[in-house]
């Protein structure tokens, strides 16, 4: 059994795969072209904003957004605690401050009344200047943007989504990645829509921004690639993985999100009576990037883990430790006490096998493994 089976996938869509694959290969033109252009416009339809910017990865499609706006030296940029560790990195990378906050227990994404007294926090000790506050849409269920863009209007922040996970999650119909100022979104192989390698991609319906980040992305081009106007970075996807996501996203379109869904209902049919399985609130939709169930305490989920190894049966921990506790951000010197649903989350998670390709008699299988040890 794979945790996320991507040779399935490739084997249903081999000849759609390898047919463009070959015509890049036969095109022999492997940086910038129409299967990029494709793309992009592809993806900006379907979230429904004006711009889609392809970049080499989902870290450098935030890293861009952070560098167009100007976050710098002394400013606040406020983070989930539960998450990857580059929704942080990236604001410490521009020399900022990452200011964490602690997560809802229900959905995993940042908290909105947290979030507010983070802010107010930030503010009364005036050491930092609060400019942005990055959401993260975990495990694929957009966090609470109608919250979150209240409380950016009141302060004057700006909101970027982090829809690494999150892509093909909605909410009130509105797709992940049309949220905030602007969206990310990354094509890491074991993503919602993933490509062969790595990949990213910027969202905005900010004309100004759109064309700073093209600029950026190929070392602040003007005119041309060497007409340099301003210092960039050099972050493009290629053409074999524009074009494997082309055929990719068509899939994802046409079934993966609706077979993931119902492999969903299937796991909280099996396990909601014995285990804590994932909340998605009234009116949204999650494309599943993980389905993360929590137990009771860090030993019954270790030994929960050991068991379905045993039985040859995957499964990973998101996350073992919360972003405050890293040590890259050590100097940063967080209470511990701050992030009491982080903490227990971290000591209890457990995201099992979850793809649009995993069989009723997987599930069966893998809550048949979890049944028997939870007695």
């Amino acid at each position: 059994m794979q945790f996320r089976d991507l040779k399935t996938q490739y084997l249903k869509y081999k000849r759609e795969i390898d047919s463009a694959i070959e015509e890049v290969l036969s095109g022999a033109r492997f940086i910038g072209g129409k299967e990029v252009d494709e793309l992009e416009k592809k993806l900006a339809e379907y979230v429904g904003v004006k711009h889609c910017i392809s970049c080499a990865n989902g870290t450098e499609a935030m890293t861009l957004v952070a560098m167009a706006w100007g976050i710098k030296e002394g400013d606040a940029v406020f983070v989930p605690d539960f998450t990857f560790f580059a929704t942080g990195e990236i604001v410490s990378f521009r020399g900022a401050t990452p200011v964490f906050v602690d997560v809802e227990w229900e959905t995993f994404n940042i908290d909105p009344v947290k979030l507010e007294q983070t802010i107010q926090e930030t503010l009364a000790e005036g050491r930092l200047t609060p400019r942005a506050i990055i959401p993260v849409d975990l495990f694929g269920l957009p966090a609470n943007y109608r919250e979150i863009e209240k409380i950016a209007k009141e302060y004057n922040l700006l909101v970027l989504e982090d829809g690494a996970q999150g892509f093909g999650g909605r909410i009130n119909g509105k797709k992940a990645c049309s949220f905030g100022n602007a969206a990310t979104t990354s094509f890491f192989p074991a993503k919602p829509l993933g490509c062969y390698g790595d990949g990213g991609a910027i969202f905005t319906n900010d004309d100004h921004l759109a064309e700073l980040i093209e600029s950026l992305k190929v070392h602040g081009k003007g005119s041309n690639k060497y007409d340099n106007v301003r210092i960039g970075v050099n972050s493009r996807l290629d053409n074999i993985q524009a074009a494997i996501l082309n055929v990719k996203l068509e899939a994802f379109v046409n079934h993966e999100l609706e077979d993931v869904n119902r492999i969903y209902h299937l796991y909280n049919e099996r396990l909601g009576d014995i285990v804590e399985t994932p909340v998605i609130p009234d009116r949204y939709y999650s494309s599943f990037a993980q389905y993360t169930i929590k137990l009771k305490s860090r030993a019954e989920r270790d030994g929960l883990k050991a068991k379905l190894g045993e039985e040859g049966i995957p499964s990973m921990i998101y996350y073992v430790k919360p972003m405050h506790r890293q040590d890259a951000f050590a100097d940063l010197k967080y209470d511990d006490r701050s992030f009491p649903v982080t903490n227990r989350l971290c000591d209890t998670v457990l995201s099992l096998p979850m793809h649009p390709y995993l069989s009723e008699k997987d599930v069966e299988q893998v809550c048949s493994v979890i049944r028997e040890y939870l007695g």
